[in-house]
C-alpha cells in the first residue's frame, strides 16, 4: 500500500490466496466450536471486552498516526473519530449484560421463553476510508454476542486492523477468535463472502460488489449487513442563515475530502438564498487547508489513491460538460514538498439538475453539486428522487417543518442543522442502493445471534394424544 500524501510506498502485506481464507475461517469455526468465547460466562466476556477498549485507548496515539499514514485523512479528523473507538466496545460489552430474555404468553399449560446464541463465524470486510471506525461498528457486537470473526480490511489500509489484532491478543481475547486477513477484495474478500462455514457477513463500500455478496451469502441463507453507496442531499431552507448554512455544508462534503458514503454531496437549497449560499460556500472551498494530513491544521488531505483522483477529476468534467457551472475546484491540488500525493481541490458544481450524472452517481471525493428548489414539496421530491438513500440533513430553523420534512425524507438517517454525527446506541443504515441492515444499538447487536424458543410444559397429566380423545391445539 502507498502513502497517499506521498505516493511512496508504505508498506507491503500478504495477499491471502483462497487456502489462507480457508485456513483463517476454519480457526475462528474451531474456536467458535470449542465454546472458549461463545460459550464464556458473560460476565467474563464482558469485563475481557472492556479490557479490550483499554488497550485501544492506550494505543490510541499510534493507531491514529498510523490510520492518517495509510488513508491520508487529516490527523485532528482522524484522532477526533477513533478517540472515541473504544466506545463501541464499552457500549456492546454493556448490552450484553442488559440484554434479557422475554416471556411468550403461550396459551396453556406452558411456560415460554426466548434466548439467543451467536451465529458463527462473521466475517468483517472493511473499507478504506474509515478504517478502525467501520470495522469496530461490527466487530464489537460480533465479539460481544460471542462470535467468532475473521476481519479483512481494504487492501489500500490494512495496517490498523492488525495493530488491532495485536491488541486484542494482548487483551486476552483467545487465539481464534478475531482473525485478520490481508488480501485483495475480488479474490480474499470473494473467497470469505462464499465460504460455507461464514454466517453473516458485513460490508462497507460500493453498491455492486455488496449487490454480489447479497446473493452469494443468500444462496446458504447466511446474513449479510451492507452499508454501501449515498449521496446524501442536504435540504437548505430560506429561514437558515446563508453563513451558517454554508459552513454546515462544507462540513457534510468537504470533510474526509469527501470520501464517505455519508458525505453530503447533493446541496438542495432555496431559490431565495441560492446565488448568495453559492458563493459563500465557494469561499469555503477557496479558504481550506489542504496539506500534509500529519500536521495538525491541515482540514483536507489527499484522496486515496491516483486512480480514485483520476475518477473525482473525470465525473466533475462530465458535469460541465452536461451544463454545471464549476464555481471553484476541478482540478489537482499542488502541496509544496507533497507534489506526488493525491490532492483534489474542494470543488463547488453549481446549476445541477437532479438528472445529471454528477447528481445521481456518487463520486466519493470532495466534490459537492448545488440544486435549487422553490418549495417544500418540490424539495423532497428532489432528495427522495435518489437510489441511494443512506442519509440526509436539514438545515432550517423551523422547529415543525424539521419533523415534517425528516418523516418525509427516504433515509436511513436524518439530521437536523448538522451532519456525520454518529454513536455506538443509534441505528446507522440505509434503503434502497444503499444497502440493507443497521449498525449501531440494540438493532445491530441482536442481527449477530439466533433467537430460540423453549416451551415447557407445566401440566401434571402426561401427554397421551393417541390413547384418548386428543385434546389441545396444535400448531
Amino acid at each position: 500500500m502507498r502513502n497517499p500524501a506521498t505516493g511512496a510506498v508504505l508498506a507491503v502485506a500478504e495477499n491471502a490466496d483462497l487456502a489462507d481464507i480457508d485456513r483463517a475461517v476454519r480457526v475462528a469455526d474451531a474456536a467458535f466450536r470449542s465454546g472458549v468465547w461463545s460459550a464464556m460466562p458473560i460476565h467474563e466476556r464482558a469485563a475481557l471486552i472492556h479490557r479490550f477498549a483499554d488497550g485501544i485507548e492506550h494505543r490510541m496515539e499510534d493507531l491514529y498516526r498510523l490510520e492518517t499514514a495509510n488513508n491520508g485523512r487529516p490527523i485532528t479528523e482522524t484522532k477526533a473519530q477513533i478517540s472515541r473507538l473504544s466506545e463501541w466496545y464499552r457500549y456492546n460489552a454493556s448490552l450484553l449484560l442488559a440484554d434479557r430474555d422475554a416471556v411468550v404468553p403461550m396459551r396453556g399449560d406452558y411456560h415460554s421463553y426466548t434466548s439467543r446464541m451467536p451465529l458463527g463465524v462473521v466475517a468483517i470486510l472493511a473499507s478504506f476510508n474509515h478504517p478502525m471506525m467501520i470495522a469496530s461498528k461490527a466487530l464489537a457486537p460480533a465479539l460481544a454476542t460471542g462470535n467468532s470473526v475473521v476481519l479483512k480490511p481494504s487492501e489500500q489500509t490494512p495496517l490498523t486492523a492488525m495493530l488491532l489484532a495485536d491488541i486484542a491478543h494482548e487483551a486476552g481475547i483467545p487465539a481464534g477468535v478475531l482473525n485478520v486477513v490481508n488480501g485483495l477484495g475480488p479474490t480474499a474478500g470473494a473467497a470469505l463472502t462464499e465460504h460455507e462455514l461464514v454466517r453473516k457477513v458485513t460490508f462497507t463500500g460500493g453498491t455492486e460488489p455488496g449487490r454480489s455478496i447479497a446473493v452469494a451469502t443468500a444462496r446458504r441463507f447466511a446474513r449479510s449487513t451492507l452499508e454501501l453507496g449515498g449521496k446524501s442531499p442536504v435540504l437548505v431552507f430560506p429561514d437558515t442563515p446563508v453563513d451558517v448554512a454554508a459552513r454546515g455544508a462544507a462540513f457534510a462534503g468537504f470533510i474526509g475530502a469527501g470520501q464517505t458514503c455519508i458525505a453530503g454531496s447533493r446541496l438542495i437549497v432555496h431559490r431565495d438564498i441560492y446565488e448568495p449560499f453559492v458563493e459563500s460556500l465557494a469561499d469555503i472551498a477557496r479558504g481550506i487547508r489542504i496539506g500534509d494530513p500529519a500536521e495538525a491544521s491541515t482540514q483536507v488531505g489527499p484522496v486515496i489513491s491516483q486512480r480514485a483522483r483520476q475518477r473525482i477529476l473525470s465525473c466533475v468534467q462530465q458535469g460541465v460538460e452536461d451544463g454545471a457551472r464549476l464555481v471553484t475546484g476541478g482540478a489537482t491540488a499542488q502541496v509544496e514538498g507533497f507534489e506526488d500525493g493525491y490532492f483534489v481541490q474542494p470543488t463547488v458544481l453549481a446549476d445541477v439538475t437532479n438528472d445529471m450524472a454528477v447528481a445521481r452517481e456518487e463520486i466519493f471525493g470532495p466534490v459537492v453539486v448545488v440544486i435549487p428548489f422553490g418549495d417544500e414539496d418540490e424539495a423532497v421530491a428532489i432528495a427522495n428522487d435518489s437510489p441511494f438513500a443512506l442519509g440526509s440533513a436539514i438545515w432550517t430553523r423551523d422547529v415543525a417543518r424539521a419533523h415534517r420534512v425528516a418523516h418525509r425524507l427516504e433515509a436511513g438517517m436524518v439530521w437536523v442543522n448538522d451532519h456525520h454525527r454518529l454513536d455506538p446506541s443509534s441505528p446507522w443504515g440505509g434503503l434502497k442502493d444503499s444497502g440493507v441492515g443497521r449498525e449501531g444499538g440494540w438493532e445491530s447487536f441482536h442481527e449477530f445471534t439466533h433467537v430460540r424458543a423453549v416451551t415447557i410444559r407445566t401440566a401434571t397429566d402426561d401427554v397421551d394424544w393417541y390413547g384418548g380423545q386428543a385434546t389441545g391445539r396444535l400448531n
